[in-house]
């Protein structure tokens, strides 16, 4: 078996791209270093580093194996961070940004049991429709909604959501129900004027009859018989249920979009943070359907 130790050393060797600033970073001598990632090497049976007198070189197998030891290095410093502050209860301040519909919509009893649990903790809440810089903003834990762009940031899947297509039935009896090759031609809400939308694997650009920065608005619009709304579920299922709106192109989902909470690093990671994703990974959770019993005859 491989030592940890030694992985996490040649981890080391590989980021300070020398043998003499591995050693002082690690407390040891270089000769101590250089053994070992030569038994290391034994042990493998594999090349995993050339040398020369003037500089080191990686070679293709120590490539990938370097960046897997650098994952086990960092996993490392996590647990001994979990253990060394797992007792600690979070204090001060956290900032937590979100979108305004999400935060408004669920972030408030997150943040009251999170205070009811850490009464020494206090949050502070950023709502806007924008992805936030969150070393540059100060930003300790941020809700993104749609696909990650950034790898650098860690994340944990809290959900899905999801939209329809929703038009009232008012504008359907003036209009017609529109097939999907209608809609360059239906009145439509957007949000900018030169929207698409995909439609059974096809896209449409529309040319908004009302276009819109909010999507409340764009949700009370179409059951105002505006026109057609793409519009989140958790917005529309209202107004759905009693009929106010009506789905168009059948029942499935028009987009879904994940929902990830995003922090900075897993390194040192504050017990604010952790504590309060923690949180809000339960209680964002989605319920399980209940088992229906068998009916009587």
């Amino acid at each position: 078996m491989i030592p940890p130790a030694d992985m996490v050393l040649f981890a080391m060797v590989v980021r300070e791209e020398s043998f003499t600033r591995a050693a002082l970073k690690l407390g040891i001598t270089k000769q101590t270093v250089s053994e070992r990632i030569r038994q290391l090497e034994e042990r493998l049976g594999v090349r995993l580093l050339e040398r020369t007198t003037r500089r080191l070189r990686v070679t293709g197998a120590g490539v990938s194996y370097s960046e897997r030891c650098a994952a086990i290095a960092a996993l490392i410093d996590e647990a001994n961070s979990e253990v060394q502050q797992g007792k600690a209860a979070p204090s001060g301040l956290l900032r937590v940004s979100s979108t305004l519909l999400y935060g408004r919509r669920f972030l408030t009893p997150v943040i009251a049991k999170y205070l009811d649990l850490y009464p020494q903790a206090q949050v502070e809440l950023v709502l806007a429709d924008r992805r936030p810089h969150l070393i540059e903003e100060g930003i300790d834990v941020a809700i993104h909604i749609g696909p990650l762009t950034d790898s650098s940031l860690v994340a944990r899947k809290l959900g899905e959501t999801s939209s329809h297509f929703v038009a009232s039935p008012r504008y359907l009896a003036k209009h017609g129900t529109p097939d999907a090759r209608d809609l360059r031609s239906a009145r439509c809400i957007g949000f900018t004027a030169f929207d698409t939308w995909m439609v059974h694997g096809v896209k449409t650009r529309i040319d908004p009859v009302l276009t819109v920065n909010d999507l409340e608005l764009a949700c009370e619009a179409a059951i105002s018989g505006v026109g057609i709304g793409l519009v989140p579920d958790i917005l529309c299922r209202e107004a759905i249920r009693d009929g106010r709106l009506k789905v168009l192109f059948g029942p499935k989902p028009a987009m879904l979009r994940p929902i990830h909470a995003v922090y900075p690093s897993r390194t040192n990671l504050p017990p604010k943070v952790r504590l309060f994703v923690d949180v809000l990974a339960e209680m964002t959770a989605p319920t399980p359907p209940r088992s229906r019993g068998r009916k009587r005859k």
